[in-house]
């Protein structure tokens, strides 16, 4: 059963595969190119709870700029932050680059899980993806769209997180010893594609008659998943500070750990996931409210009112004057990025 749903698997993957930047075709050889397994990397690290669709520009603009590890590990902070910007959960980009510098500091990727795992920034799921794509191991891959195929292809209904012992036990009898990166990205495609979240497409799916889940009539309420948890609304205040007549604007970079951590921002009033911010400006002026800008965080909701002032002195603090006209470019986390289109479209 096992080596059928395998089989059936990679056939459907080899008809089927997406057409992905960082991807070879079904069955092709790996490249004996010590940037591909950069590339592996470096499209996993930005595909973590983002969509390929938002990843596709961001992955050529970096190897554009940094076209090997190396590369990557020798660019600035500043500059890494700034390219992410918009991509989300910024630990990634602080990570990349604790990795890369690791990585160019041994000398190259290391070839087997064990070791990958290793690196900084690399759990369990981004080194067995690695190994197995990159370097052809055979490392069982599981991410949210393989948990939802795997759980329904043998009807494991222990709540998650419960069941994800039990669907990496059920991945690791599946997955075979050849072409362990091409079945890892068919079972991906599979559940992107295929077996979705809702209304899942049965009779286009390869391993319909071994789905247990679907035998019994309900693939759709597999994966069981807990009652979500209310998120917390908080409150907190941006401050959008010019001089010039307007035509520099005050830019901060934030400390390297937490929310948004070593990304550049507009000043603010020190909100957290935890707790509101004070709403207190960092001086006394002119201060007046032009508008404000709601952003969903993983673990709250954030309304960001936008206070501005005109001065001529330097606020406190470390910070840098930018001009107005390219703030654009100054690679804004993307809350702050609102607040600033809210700032310009009220000036």
């Amino acid at each position: 059963m096992t080596a059928s749903i395998s089989a059936n698997l990679l056939t459907w993957y080899d008809r089927n595969a997406r057409d992905l930047p960082w991807r070879l075709p079904p069955g092709a050889a790996l490249p004996d190119d010590p940037a591909w397994p950069y590339r592996v990397w470096l499209s996993e690290v930005m595909l973590q709870q983002t969509t390929v669709a938002a990843v596709k520009p961001y992955f050529a603009k970096f190897l554009a700029v940094w076209p090997t590890v190396e590369a990557l590990a020798a660019a600035s902070d500043d500059a890494v932050m700034a390219a992410w910007a918009g991509l989300g959960y910024y630990s990634r980009a602080r990570n990349l680059l604790k990795c890369a510098r690791a990585v160019a500091e041994r000398g190259g990727f290391p070839s087997t899980e064990a070791e990958l795992r290793a690196l900084p920034g690399l759990g369990d799921y981004t080194a067995a993806a690695v190994a197995a794509i990159a370097f052809g191991q055979r490392a069982v891959v599981v991410d949210a769209n393989v948990e939802r195929v795997v759980a329904r292809l043998f009807a494991i209904d222990d709540p998650l997180p419960k069941a994800r012992k039990a669907i990496r036990a059920a991945a690791d009898r599946i997955t075979p010893e050849a072409r362990a990166g091409d079945f890892a990205q068919g079972l991906m495609d599979l559940g992107s594609h295929v077996c979705t979240t809702r209304a899942p497409r049965c009779l286009l799916c390869p391993l319909a008659e071994a789905c247990e889940g679907r035998a019994a009539g309900e693939p759709e309420r597999l994966p069981v998943k807990p009652p979500k948890k209310a998120v917390p609304e908080r409150r907190g205040t941006a401050f959008w500070i010019t001089r010039g007549k307007g035509s520099e604007v005050w830019l901060v970079t934030r400390p390297g750990t937490g929310m948004l951590g070593g990304m550049r921002a507009l000043p603010d009033d020190g909100w957290s996931a935890q707790a509101d911010g004070s709403g207190d400006p960092p001086f006394a002026g002119a201060w007046q409210s032009i508008g404000a800008v709601r952003h969903g965080f993983t673990h709250a909701s954030l309304t960001l009112e936008v206070l501005s002032v005109e001065t001529a002195e330097n606020p406190p603090g470390e910070g840098q004057w930018w001009p107005v006209g390219t703030v654009g470019e100054a690679g804004l986390a993307t809350l702050f990025a609102k607040a600033a289109q809210v700032a310009l479209a009220g000036g």
